[in-house]
């Protein structure tokens, strides 16, 4: 573990290209000086990174992006949720701070410490958190200054049994979940996403997880940015916990790339 690699990486498409492929939650780099203040040992680390880690998503969004006919923008987070999750709300409006899993962990997906519970979250937020979301920020506004509209496809796994964290976790869990927003995903974004990933299995909507990411800057705000959330349950493509992709990657990539083809004409 190193804190020499970047936090993020914006990946260049297509000059032409509206769609921002995010991949928030595929890394388990910890840099150093944050594993300090992590309470775990390191067999009890590795097995929360094995649950909290979308694992693969990175290479799934990869292997899409080439087999585009218009090659997306890729957004990569390079380190750890468990650094910060930089889908959280960084205040109060965070639902997740009800099970210590605001935009800085305090609790680990069984709900026990990953921090002391008085941690204070800022020095991290300032660090990794603001900096990344500012970078997103500039990405999207680059989109719609060049294109006229920024599309966003969140990139997400999640496991097949529900996790002790999950605050929704009692719902369907479809082979693939589709996370929408009132405001920022519309019908035609959706049905594209459905026709596109229909040969993946049944899709569901916004259960067990809801919602999409947009920066705050054009959330509510700006038509113009759409977006929708991709959840995969991970037995299709991988083993669990964590461990390697199976022959069920590659049809993802193929649906992926698919959408990504309909939604950047």
């Amino acid at each position: 573990m190193t804190s020499a690699a970047p936090s993020f990486e914006l990946l260049p498409g297509a000059a032409g290209s509206p769609v921002i492929l995010h991949v928030p939650h595929s890394a388990r780099e910890i840099p150093p000086e944050v594993r300090a203040d992590i309470v775990l040992d390191d067999a009890a680390l590795e097995r929360e990174l094995d649950h909290i880690v979308d694992a693969h998503t990175a290479e799934l969004a990869q292997g899409a992006a080439g087999a585009s006919e218009v090659m997306p923008w890729r957004f990569v987070n390079r380190l750890s949720r468990l650094v910060v999750d930089p889908e959280r709300f960084p205040d109060e409006r965070e639902e997740m701070l009800a099970v210590g899993m605001g935009a800085v962990y305090t609790r680990t997906t069984r709900l026990a410490d990953l921090r002391p519970a008085d941690t204070d979250p800022e020095p991290l937020v300032e660090r990794y958190f603001r900096p990344y979301a500012k970078a997103m920020t500039d990405a999207v506004a680059d989109r719609l200054a060049v294109t006229g509209r920024a599309v966003i496809i969140d990139v997400h796994s999640y496991p097949t049994a529900r996790l002790p964290y999950e605050l929704h976790g009692e719902g369907p869990r479809p082979p693939v979940c589709l996370g929408t927003d009132s405001f920022h995903t519309p019908p035609e974004l959706l049905a594209a996403a459905r026709e596109a990933f229909a040969p993946c299995g049944e899709t569901g909507l916004d259960s067990p997880f809801s919602g999409t990411y947009v920066p705050l800057e054009f959330y509510g705000a700006e038509p113009r940015v759409t977006a929708l959330m991709i959840e995969i349950r991970r037995d299709t493509y991988m083993a669990e916990p964590g461990g390697p992709a199976g022959p069920g990657l590659t049809r993802l990539t193929q649906a992926l790339a698919a959408l990504v083809d309909t939604v950047s004409r």
